[in-house]
């Protein structure tokens, strides 16, 4: 008796590429495990945690020759099923031509309730596999809370509450949490 062969429907990042082309622009979309995932649309707090972080971040960045830029994808050489678009990317040297870069050196994602299994799972351990990635960070937007990934000889975990400061040694300098929460009221 024959049994069909089982067709494995994930998508790689090549293919995924050339699908998101055709989307409408107003469309946000991300890879994540070989599957297209559409993000909706970010809360007030969301996006002001988000230009918090940018803007504060930029600042440090541009010191050092590095920029930090919202709605980037993240690729890596190690996972080809994945396409992640964190908050907030940090990348140095010249720009991407296109939304695409393979060597962040700092990422940010502010937890939402719809994304929050994914930015902290699976997107959490495809940042892992990044190797220029030196380190990411996972922002609460309903609490004063901040998860610092940091490469080490491993990936160690630090919590931050709202007295605390997060070290950007990468940026030569550092980020309160009082500022990322800036004008959020809990």
């Amino acid at each position: 008796m024959a049994v069909a062969a089982r067709r494995d429907s994930r998508m790689g990042v090549a293919a995924y590429r050339v699908w998101v082309e055709s989307r409408p622009d107003e469309e946000r979309w991300e890879l994540l495990d070989g599957e297209p995932v559409l993000m909706s649309p970010p809360g007030a707090r969301h996006q002001r945690i988000v230009m918090n972080i940018a803007k504060r971040r930029d600042d440090l960045a541009e010191r050092k020759g590095c920029n930090a830029l919202p709605g980037l994808a993240i690729l890596s050489e190690a996972m080809d099923d994945f396409a992640p678009i964190p908050d907030i990317v940090v990348q140095c040297g010249s720009l991407p031509v296109d939304g695409y870069t393979r060597d962040p050196l700092l990422v940010a994602e502010v937890l939402s309730p719809s994304t929050i299994h994914n930015d902290r799972g699976r997107k959490s351990d495809f940042y892992k596999s990044v190797q220029p990635l030196q380190a990411f960070l996972i922002v609460y937007q309903d609490e004063a809370r901040v998860e610092v990934w940091r490469r080490d000889t491993g990936w160690s975990k630090r919590v931050a509450g709202l007295d605390g400061a997060i070290d950007l040694p990468e940026l030569g300098g550092g980020l309160s949490v009082a500022d990322i929460y800036a004008r959020v009221t809990f």
